[in-house]
């Protein structure tokens, strides 16, 4: 938990003041008890009001201090926690958002969600809960009693004898609840990755009618949160009982002894006042324990993300051919490190040309994309742009020669404006040519609200058409040096398909492209075309070169235009 701690620092003023507080309200309480104990065994037996009403001011006061000192410290504590939690909580967010793909398939997207969301919670309850606890409860346990050996040494023996036997049990509960949280915490993110799964996909499940399968998993993933959440429930139930038992045998063990040495009224009432301390005192530090299981498993949790050093590393590696902009050098590359997803890729692409990938689902098409933009690292092989390879750019300048459209891409819950824009400073005229190049002029022209039209969540408001256009017309808005179209176009028509590449040839001229697709039309007029099966380059050429030599391509075209050639 040291790291998560460090973001405490810039609010040590704040937590120095609340713990100061702490500290007097905790101590005020001290005094009540043998300042009643003063009062029976001795203003009341003489009678002296005097003396009564002295004590009984003072006592007053210090119990106005301990009032006002918990709560302003309490105040205080929860001030800083709060702003400690949404700095740690920026922090691992600003991590997640420059993690590698690599990071993010390592801890899983419902993992990071849980981080973020359940597990910053759980540290500022237990920030918070310790500060608060943590100076009262050992205080009023020290404290108190240290103040009953002034009373009776004796009967304070007998107190201070359980303290042993309810930290020992304090600390067998809370190993077991350290793990017990931890298992909570992994079927959690379960959950979420079930949640988010049926969230994404409620209309295909709905449209398949599994409606009612997807509860049966959804309740068989539950059902495991539920009862490792009731093991650690079960477990931490232990400890306010346990506690108490030992606690009780002890304040039975006092008045014995007491009636056996004949002890004053006002010192077994103190006696009682002070066990009422201590018991609230040791029920405070067990759950500081319970808290703490709880809170150092979630931040064992937030601490491996913080920590994780998979940000790709510059490299220092050796230049390629600055007349390309894009060259594969016999790249390998595979995403679990058993089987390759690439294996011997080679081809390289001039400023200004079109690159076609075509090639059935799972052939390799998106890996390409990921390994040009540094989404991942080649195994073997290098890639370069602009001559030089991707590992020696910075990650900035790297995304920043790219417009993209991507597989499942998204859309915000935001203006049309907005959603092309992406909050970057794009002039009104390269808005415009993005929008009419992409062809989406229509999308706007056809609300009255225009550009300043808001869409839905995910864009429901839109057809699939019409989302692909405005995310062509994002990808354009930024005038970039290369332009990839994964899969961008299967929704368009055949009409809209080809105006926009004619557009995109005239008013893009200079941009090199790569366009993935299942379409030949969408490749066809292409530069180069590569034909992906199982990873490998099956064939490579115009059109019109692949139609006479490579099988697998002209098998394409006869499936999908009709035609033998």
């Amino acid at each position: 938990m040291k790291k998560t701690l460090n973001y405490i620092k810039p609010y040590k003023g704040e937590l120095i003041g609340g713990l100061v507080l702490k500290f007097i309200g905790s101590v005020s309480e001290l005094f009540l008890p043998l300042l009643l104990d003063y009062m029976v065994d001795y203003g009341v037996p003489s009678k002296d009001i005097n003396l009564i009403v002295v004590l009984g001011v003072i006592m007053l006061v210090f119990s106005a201090a301990a009032l006002l000192g918990n709560i302003f410290a309490n105040r205080l504590v929860a001030l800083w926690a709060g702003k400690m939690t949404k700095d740690l909580r920026q922090a691992l967010f600003s991590k997640i958002t420059y993690m590698s793909s690599l990071g993010v398939d390592k801890f899983t997207a419902p993992s990071l969600v849980s981080r973020l969301t359940s597990d910053t919670y759980y540290v500022n309850q237990t920030v918070a809960r310790t500060m608060r606890m943590g100076v009262r409860a050992p205080i009023l346990l020290i404290g108190g009693i240290a103040f009953t050996f002034l009373l009776d040494w004796r009967l304070a023996l007998v107190l201070a004898a359980c303290v042993p036997f309810v930290t020992l049990a304090a600390v067998v509960i809370t190993k077991k609840l350290f793990k017990a949280f931890s298992e909570v915490q992994q079927k959690g993110d379960a959950v979420v990755r079930a949640m988010q799964e049926n969230v994404s996909g409620v209309r295909v499940i709905k449209a398949l009618s599994q409606t009612d399968y997807e509860s049966e998993k959804f309740k068989v993933t539950n059902k495991k949160l539920a009862d490792n959440d009731l093991k650690a429930s079960m477990i931490s139930s232990l400890n306010n009982p346990v506690i108490n038992l030992i606690l009780e045998l002890a304040l039975v063990g006092v008045i014995a002894l007491g009636a056996y040495l004949s002890t004053s009224s006002g010192t077994l009432i103190a006696f009682l006042s002070y066990f009422t301390l201590l018991v609230n005192a040791m029920l405070g530090i067990s759950k500081i324990f319970v808290g703490l299981s709880r809170g150092l498993a979630s931040s064992a949790r937030i601490e491996k993300v913080l920590e994780y050093d998979g940000d790709m590393p510059i490299f220092d590696c050796p230049e390629g051919d600055s007349q390309n902009a894009i060259e594969f050098r016999d790249v390998s590359f595979s995403y679990n490190g058993k089987g390759d997803n690439l294996s011997g890729i080679s081809f390289s692409v001039k400023h200004g040309q079109t690159l076609g990938i075509i090639g059935g689902t799972g052939s390799g098409k998106s890996t390409i994309v990921n390994l040009l933009m540094r989404f991942y690292d080649v195994d073997g092989g290098a890639v370069y742009i602009d001559g030089k390879d991707v590992r020696t750019y910075q990650s900035q300048a790297l995304r920043q020669k790219f417009g993209c459209v991507f597989q499942n891409d998204f859309l915000f819950a935001d203006t049309i404006e907005e959603n092309i824009k992406y909050f970057r400073d794009i002039s009104k005229a390269d808005f415009d040519k993005a929008v009419r190049c992409a062809c989406a002029e229509e999308i706007i022209s056809e609300r009255e609200e225009g550009i300043n039209y808001r869409l839905a969540q995910k864009a429901t408001n839109l057809s699939g058409g019409q989302k692909q256009r405005l995310l062509i017309a994002r990808a354009l808005a930024g005038n970039p040096e290369i332009l990839v179209l994964d899969d961008s176009s299967s929704a368009l028509d055949y009409a809209t398909d080809a105006t926009l590449r004619q557009n995109l040839a005239q008013d893009y001229s200079s941009c090199t492209k790569i366009i993935v697709a299942q379409r030949v039309s969408a490749v066809k007029n292409a530069d180069l075309i590569i034909v992906l099966n199982d990873g490998e380059i099956a064939g490579m050429g115009t059109h019109a070169k692949l139609v006479q030599n490579c099988e697998e391509y002209r098998l394409i075209v006869q499936a999908q235009m009709g035609v033998e050639v």
